[in-house]
């Protein structure tokens, strides 16, 4: 018959690839578990309140005509909907994926069994699949990987979020829309059970038989299944444990098998009692706690509790005395074992001769030590035990009692064992490798020796005093033959062999008188030994390697090892030389992926690779976790050396007097750190760890403080971060790291990660976590709960300084780089602003805080359009002005006549606008201010720190815009392409140095808008008023409680003019002129010897219109005389 599994076996490989996908989905359910959005669960008020209507349960298709209707009525909602939408649909798919694929399996599983029913592959039938070998696993595997990926759902994804993620799926993809969805049966399996997984949580009933019942299987295939599992040993390991009380193990994968596929016959586990009596005495018969699948544990007391057979029958195992009888059992195991394998470990004691003879007593060992760690870790388990329950606290405190369990004992077993089992495994496999070489050396050795014998009793050779023996000589050579003819392909019969010439080498030398001859005996002697390290060498098998791999299975433990963490990690603090015992233990660990790889690697699934990744992701974090103890201990001794960096010790000064040396040595302060090789990756999560709470506390404003805390706590936190970095700086040498490249690779990526959460409150599609490029799995950067309503310390720091210097609150002198207060002239706060977080959050900080003012003023200007839009251009009053006004000053070129009443009317018709506008064009005003500052400090420092970059910047830059303009007069010439990401990446280099200028930035995308030029000059002049000329300062506020600031006010109008076509600007800038020159007219008629307060401010503004746009004086010429802009300068 064909091998079962054999590619041309039809039948053999198509359910060997329905194991194989089954592996793979719980390992997908396994991973996508940590992905869930935490929204689904709508665990706080706060998304309850926001997100409630639009996330839903399967109440949402009893009648989803309801649920639209109501996000329709809102538009607020339809909103929120969409950007959820956005944000959510990648995970959703994902998720939906997963669990389609669950029932898709099932599907799969129930048309394979109908066509083994049908006859569809030749010669077989599920009783002739179930006979051979292959096929009898294989079905098993199936029904009890369906049934591990239906209890892992349950307790992965909770039954209410699965439900709210399936309807968001509904809601936002077009499956529902295609015929071949399957939607609604995915929906019909997973639909809440009920069941939640916090301890003492009420079970719901008929759980979880009901639940494996949703999807029909066929019940001949069901009780066929469980009829081998309860039978047959289907993965013959009992051969690996030969000791009748290592049964229970031996058999335990089988037995969690067994324990799921009951729940798809749950009458069995009801009412069959002397079926679950033969099943409990055959794999339960002294334990109750089992793990189902990578190490996902289960309690049988709890779990058969509803079910009267599975509860009598267990009772005898449950019984106080048999409790004893085994606790105590494996406590005297444990006292016996750990001196035993402590022995073994001794240096030198496992040497090639005593593993060869003492095979069978090693693995004797290895299997108590096994065997003993299984049952303890297991029935000790925190997790195995729920603690509302009576009965189960009972059992688990007698467990202790008897057992005397403590768990750095069980611990310190667990990694002796490991690592004499990674010794033994390694010498073995180096045995096994060098096997047929050696034994070929010795039998070569063996039957030279016999011939050099036959030749010295031929009398030819010169030995002393032997005599010419034919017979002998005859005899000496044949056993050479002999020797010389062993086999070792056929190893049975030589090991025959071998013995029988070993039995006639010691006879030849009893009956021939031999032993009066030393040489000749000498030669008999090693002759015999060589035979003898033949039979050793022979006997050397790949079965002991494979019953080491049974046997050592530690995939039990996959969870619950973590409960051992801390007594790893202390124990590493106290000797760090416990890591290369872990080593073997984590390696032990390892083979538990064996158990989910085996199936999808023999079908050669492209699973392979995203599974063994995913499980060994798992294994190298908790590693991490583990070693983390490392570089925590190594920042316990930073932080000492910092306190001493900071306060004791004096930075050396660059040029020294030779005398005044040793003050500066101060020997008294320096500090030691043993030089341990430390983990670079587990240094950088500490240094995360440690920098970003130090950022998060420090930077925490308290916005009532007068003054402002803004620079005290910049000063603090610099020296915070130049203590971390100079005692970094300071280890570097000690540790072999880089410690600069790692300091500034770390603190970029904490300030550029909480840059971007904090523009994720500006933008409709979040970056969540997995997908940002700054956060890591390995590194993770924490998230800080928010104080206040910014997300994290860069948006405090932000609006600290946007609080401190509002427009409304001072007055920003431009000569100066300085902001006063508006009511008592005092100095609020000017540009070394700017140099302290260059200090304290470096070039990092700066270009973050510049990238978030600018989402911050494009949020700005969008507010601003739509009031514009909504309020403004919807007040028919205020219209009907504009277009009063339009009549008067058309055409722009002439003077308006009257001009004083026509623009006092009709700036008093529209006062009630100008509140919120100004705010508006302020706040803009105000943070483009901000920006300049940022981009002067960042090109200051660049051009100090690295003169080369800002210079090479600098020239690339101006030869790009040489060669852009260029192309612009002569289209022939080159041009950077669509696909050419040069433009995109120098900018990101320009702004990092500062080299940018943020007033020339489009910040927003426009339409045309009605009135736009003639509202924003009405605007300008409903503001002049309340300014006034001074020759120290410029143009100040006349009255602290109307206030008004001028350059915010200027820049402000110029960013939104920026946004707009250049005709408005031209428009704007005539009807300024015009302004000007009609009040002139106006004076000159009526004798009016000074120029009109108005009229300074309008050519002012005009002036540093022209000045910070960078445009040409004639600009402002073509609409004001020059020898107007001449003149008032030398009048004031």
């Amino acid at each position: 018959m064909v091998d079962f599994l054999a590619e041309n076996n039809l039948c053999g490989q198509a359910i060997l690839r329905i194991v194989s996908r089954g592996n793979a989905i719980i390992a997908e359910l396994l991973r996508l578990s940590d992905f869930i959005p935490t929204v689904f669960r709508l665990k706080d008020k706060s998304d309850q309140q926001k997100y409630g209507d639009i996330i839903c349960d399967f109440s949402y298709f009893k009648g989803p005509e309801y649920y639209e209707g109501k996000l329709e009525a809102k538009p607020e909602l339809q909103d929120l909907d969409e950007e959820f939408r956005e944000n959510n649909i990648e995970i959703l798919s994902r998720f939906y994926l997963a669990f389609e694929s669950v029932h898709k399996y099932i599907v799969d599983l129930n048309r394979y069994l109908d066509d083994l029913h049908e006859g569809v592959y030749i010669q077989q039938t599920l009783e002739t699949v179930l006979l051979n070998e292959d096929g009898k696993q294989l079905l098993c595997e199936a029904l009890y990987l369906y049934g591990v990926m239906l209890l892992v759902i349950d307790q992965k994804i909770e039954g209410e979020v699965r439900e709210r993620m399936l309807v968001s799926y509904y809601r936002y993809s077009a499956a529902r829309s295609s015929a071949d969805s399957n939607l609604d049966d995915i929906c019909k399996l997973l639909r809440s059970t009920g069941y939640y997984s916090q301890p003492g949580a009420k079970r719901p009933a008929n759980y979880p038989d009901s639940y494996f019942q949703r999807v029909p299987i066929s019940s001949t295939f069901i009780s066929m299944v469980i009829g081998r599992l309860r039978s047959d040993d289907i993965y013959n390991q009992v051969s690996a444990y030969p000791l009748p009380e290592h049964r229970s193990t031996a058999l335990a994968n089988q037995a969690a098998m067994l324990y799921v596929c009951l729940y798809f016959s749950p009458s069995i586990l009801h009412t069959q009692q002397a079926k679950m009596r033969e099943i409990v005495d055959k794999y339960f018969p002294d334990n109750w706690v089992i793990s189902i699948y990578m190490g996902i544990t289960v309690n049988l007391v709890e779990a058969w509790e509803p079910y009267k057979a599975a509860k009598t029958a267990l009772n005898y195992t449950l019984d106080s005395a048999n409790i004893k009888e085994q606790a105590t059992r494996y406590a005297a195991s444990m006292e016996s074992l750990r001196p035993q394998v402590q022995q073994l470990l001794k240096e030198g004691f496992l040497r090639e001769e005593i593993i060869l003879d003492n095979i069978p007593k090693l693995l004797n060992c290895l299997r108590d030590c096994n065997v003993a760690i299984r049952w303890l870790m297991l029935h000790s388990a925190e997790s195995a035990y729920d603690p509302n329950n009576k009965r189960l606290r009972q059992i688990k405190d007698q467990v202790l009692s008897d057992s005397k369990y403590n768990p750095k004992i069980l611990f310190q077993l667990l990694l002796d064992t490991a690592q004499f089992e990674f010794t033994l495994k390694e010498m073995f496999k180096q045995m096994l490798s060098e096997k047929q070489i050696k034994w070929e050396s010795y039998k070569k050795e063996g039957s030279e020796r016999m011939t050099e014998l036959a030749e010295v009793f031929s009398g030819v050779k010169p030995l002393t005093r032997v005599e010419k023996n034919e017979n002998l000589q005859a005899w000496f050579r044949e056993i050479s033959k002999q020797i010389e003819s062993l086999n070792y392909e056929d190893s049975t019969a030589a090991g025959r062999k071998t013995v029988q010439l070993i039995q006639a080498l010691v006879e030849v030398q009893e009956f021939h008188q031999l032993e009066s001859n030393l040489q000749v005996c000498q030669f008999l002697a090693d002759t015999r030994k060589f035979l003898h390290h033949m039979i050793r060498t022979i006997n050397i098998k790949e079965e002991v390697l494979i019953t080491m791999q049974i046997v050592g299975d530690l995939s039990y433990a996959w969870q619950i090892i973590d409960s051992f963490t801390s007594i790893m990690q202390e124990s590493i603090r106290v000797n760090p030389s416990m890591v290369t015992k872990l080593r073997a233990t984590f390696l032990k660990l390892a083979s538990a992926l064996d158990l989910p790889l085996l199936r999808i690697n023999q079908a050669n699934s492209a699973d392979l690779l995203s599974v063994s990744q995913f499980y060994s992701g798992e294994l190298v974090s908790y590693v991490r976790k583990v070693l983390q103890i490392i570089p925590e201990s190594m920042f316990t001794s930073l932080a000492k050396i910092i306190k001493l960096q900071i306060h004791d010790i004096m930075e050396v000064p660059t040029r020294l007097d030779k005398d005044k040396l040793k003050d500066y040595s101060q020997l008294g302060a320096r500090y030691e750190v043993d030089p341990k090789q430390l983990l670079e990756d587990g240094i950088r999560k500490e240094l995360v760890k440690r920098v970003a709470y130090a950022l998060h506390k420090g930077l925490i404003f308290n916005p009532k403080a007068k003054p402002s805390e803004l620079m005290p706590k910049l000063k603090e936190m610099a020296a915070t971060m130049d203590g971390f970095y100079r005692s970094f700086e300071y280890i570097q040498d000690y540790v072999s790291i880089y410690g600069l490249k790692i300091w500034q690779e770390e603190v970029s990526r904490i300030i550029n990660y909480n840059v971007e959460q904090e523009c994720n409150s500006f933008l409709r599609t979040k970056i969540q976590d997995w997908q940002s490029v700054h956060q890591s799995t390995h590194i993770p950067i924490p998230k800080f709960p928010s104080v206040d309503e910014s997300a994290t310390f860069i948006g405090r720091l932000c609006r600290e300084i946007l609080r401190i210097t509002d427009p409304k609150a001072t007055c920003y002198i431009d000569q100066m780089n300085t902001w006063y207060d508006l009511k008592n002239h005092q100095e609020v706060t000017n540009n070394r602003l700017f140099s302290e977080i260059q200090n304290t959050l470096g070039t990092f900080g700066l270009n973050g805080l510049d990238r978030l003012l600018c989402f911050m003023i494009v949020k700005e200007l969008q507010n601003f359009l739509t009031m514009f839009q909504k309020t403004i251009l919807k007040d028919k009053a205020v219209v009907d002005a504009f277009k009063t006004m339009l009549g008067a000053v058309n055409p722009v070129q002439g003077i308006v006549a009257n001009a004083n009443k026509v623009y006092t009317t009709a700036v008093a018709k529209t006062q009630k606008i100008w509140g919120a506008y100004l705010e508006a064009i302020m706040k803009v005003g105000q943070m483009q201010i901000l920006r300049q500052q940022i981009a002067n400090e960042l090109n200051y420092s660049c051009k100090f720190d690295s003169k080369h970059l800002a210079a090479a910047l600098e020239n690339l830059n101006k030869s790009l815009l040489a060669d852009i303009e260029a192309h612009y007069q002569d289209p022939s010439l080159p041009y950077p392409k669509e696909d050419n990401t040069l433009l995109y990446e120098i900018t990101a280099y320009l702004e990092a140095a500062g080299i940018h200028n943020p007033l020339s930035k489009i910040y927003i995308t426009t339409k045309r808008l009605p009135y736009f030029p003639i509202i924003n000059f009405l605007f300008i002049i409903a503001q002049l008023p309340k300014l006034q000329y001074s020759k120290n300062q410029g143009m100040t506020c006349r009255k602290a409680t109307d206030p008004v600031d001028w350059l915010p006010l200027v820049l402000g109008m110029l960013t939104l003019l920026k946004q707009f076509h250049s005709r408005y600007t031209q428009q704007f800038l005539a009807l300024i002129g015009q302004f000007i020159r009609s009040i002139m007219e106006q004076c000159t008629s009526q004798k009016i010897p000074d120029m009109p307060s108005d009229v300074v401010g309008a050519l002012m503004f005009l002036e540093d219109y022209v000045k910070y746009t960078k445009l040409s004086r004639k600009v402002a010429e073509a609409h004001v005389p020059s020898f107007i802009f001449d003149e008032f300068r030398t009048i004031l």
